[in-house]
């Protein structure tokens, strides 16, 4: 555990600035944003980037040899079309799963965007997690009731206790790119303030952060991510969330001895 401040910071700001490259992230160091970049252009980039973020668990490289198989250009489609297309099985999600996520986001550009959504929620209180919870809300109304385990993995389900949460890293982690802007994140969205995003807390960056002396809770939930993220506030009040890649690749590839 890193006693000192000031040894902390430097070690923090130390490893975002080597991660903070586009060159971090090939074809054999794979992450998801290696797929979202090929789409910045595209008019539904939002909801393209948020069906990549949602489908992001498990390896790096199946995650992003998932997502290299989904024909986004489907999104520009109709509904009918989306449902005749096929669409691949993985992990939790079978092909209806992921051909309804398709559908629901086509229905969802069509009402005016991801982005129109979440700023409503967010907007209310600056409040990153009603941005999320507005998302969830909008997106069960338009995914098949009940929805299915595979559907209900993805989009997560809403709790009031902070410490029954899940830590919705997939959720986090689409509003970090969406948010952010460096060589790493997009910086689309002005409206929401860095500040208050929340780190997108997986294993990796749980196991680190408790490591570093960032975080003593011992359970892996939304309350975790928020203590985790106000810890990393001490090093960049502005920017906290800025180390989440940083952390997340020293926890995936072993890189400190703690």
């Amino acid at each position: 555990m890193y006693q000192s401040y000031q040894a902390l910071k430097t070690l923090l700001d130390t490893h975002y600035h080597a991660k903070n490259n586009a060159a971090e992230i090939t074809e054999h160091r794979p992450d998801p944003l290696l797929v979202v970049r090929e789409y910045q252009e595209d008019e539904l980039f939002e909801e393209i980037a948020l069906i990549c973020a949602l489908l992001s668990y498990g390896s790096a490289k199946q995650i992003v040899a998932t997502l290299k198989r989904l024909d986004f250009s489907l999104l520009h489609t109709s509904v009918d079309t989306i449902q005749k297309a096929d669409f691949p099985i993985y992990r939790f999600q079978s092909a209806s799963d992921i051909t309804s996520l398709f559908v629901a986001m086509h229905k969802l550009a069509g009402e005016g965007g991801i982005k129109r959504v979440m700023l409503e929620g967010y907007e209310r209180k600056s409040c990153v997690i009603d941005a999320i919870h507005s998302a969830i809300h909008t997106l069960d109304r338009l995914l098949p009731q009940p929805k299915s385990r595979g559907l209900e993995f993805l989009t997560s389900t809403i709790r009031q206790n902070l410490k029954s949460s899940s830590a919705l890293k997939r959720w986090n982690m689409y509003l970090r790119w969406l948010v952010r802007k460096d060589n790493i994140d997009f910086g689309r969205w002005s409206e929401i303030n860095p500040s208050d995003l929340i780190l997108p807390l997986d294993t990796h960056t749980f196991r680190v952060c408790q490591s570093l002396g960032l975080l003593e809770r011992k359970t892996y939930d939304l309350y975790a991510a928020l203590l985790a993220s106000a810890s990393l506030k001490r090093f960049d009040p502005l920017d906290p969330i800025k180390y989440d890649f940083a952390l997340y690749r020293l926890g995936q590839e072993k890189q400190l001895d703690i």
